[in-house]
């Protein structure tokens, strides 16, 4: 079918006969995804021939995406951590691996940034001394990793990670930098030896998988981290507008699909912190009264 000729209605029809053969609407939406990547190659204007936005998926459909969103893995700063540090077991890594792979946990936990952003970056868009990373640039895992434009308008910003967990991931990067000395400054910080971009397949395989494994955590990969910074972002008291532009969405419908279930715990520390004191207050009144 020639490209001018694929549009929403066709779409429809198309995602409409696939959800009936079985296929959940979040296969079919990655699947038009990467669809809307090859397509755009090929355009005239090196658009997409149609959004997703106006896909017909049942409202009944579109709770349950939002209820499933909600409990999808993410993986705290606690976990980043305890990752970044599990990879010092994996000898046959080799020193230079683990440290870049440590550094690139770390930031992806403190930055929120995506993994193809993170996979983009090169040394000269970190602001080690403000503490500050610019997203210029994504590298597209689905084509060998090729540097180029990011997902959307809102992606391009500066990220700022000054707050304890972002000093600590920068302080990383740039020991990392310093160890293993980029060739110039718009090297990719996250380079295989000979300077390409390195794959977050390779990531995966080589050593979060295993360090999951080892720490008995989930499977999954680097887009958790992206989910657990919103989570921490959200809990310390951020304005949404404000995550929204740190994480670089689109939307702010986006910013709250992001937000997920807040374990248990987490709530009644987080309710403890708010209103404890007040609570003792009153039932110290309430007992001197009836004394």
């Amino acid at each position: 079918m020639p490209i001018d000729h694929i549009d929403i209605d066709s779409v429809n029809e198309w995602a409409s006969k696939k959800r009936k053969t079985g296929l959940s609407w979040t296969t079919i939406k990655d699947a038009l995804r990467t669809m809307q990547g090859i397509l755009s190659v090929f355009s005239k204007d090196k658009e997409p021939p149609f959004s997703q936005n106006v896909l017909r998926i049942p409202e009944a459909e579109k709770l349950k995406m939002q209820i499933d969103s909600r409990e999808k893995i993410s993986f705290s700063w606690a976990d980043a951590e305890r990752i970044a540090t599990n990879f010092g077991r994996f000898d046959a890594l080799g020193e230079a691996r683990r440290e870049h792979y440590s550094a690139l946990i770390l930031l992806a936990a403190a930055s929120g940034m995506r993994s193809g952003e993170l996979l983009a970056l090169r040394v000269c868009d970190g602001n080690l001394e403000a503490h500050a990373i610019q997203v210029k640039f994504s590298s597209d895992q689905r084509r060998g990793g090729k540097i180029g434009p990011c997902k959307n308008v809102m992606a391009y910003r500066t990220v700022h990670l000054c707050d304890a967990e972002g000093k600590k991931a920068m302080a990383r990067l740039k020991r990392l930098l310093e160890l293993y000395p980029a060739p110039s400054p718009n090297a990719l910080v996250f380079r295989f030896q000979r300077g390409g971009p390195l794959l977050e397949t390779t990531v995966l395989n080589q050593g979060l998988y295993l360090a999951l494994e080892s720490l008995g955590l989930p499977r999954a990969g680097l887009h958790a981290f992206r989910r657990g910074c919103n989570r921490r972002w959200e809990l310390a008291g951020l304005m949404p507008a404000v995550i929204q532009q740190q994480m670089g969405h689109a939307s702010a419908a986006m910013t709250r699909l992001y937000s997920g279930r807040i374990p248990d715990e987490q709530r009644k520390a987080a309710f403890s912190m708010k209103n404890g004191r007040s609570v003792v207050q009153l039932e110290n009144m309430e007992n001197g009264a009836t004394a």
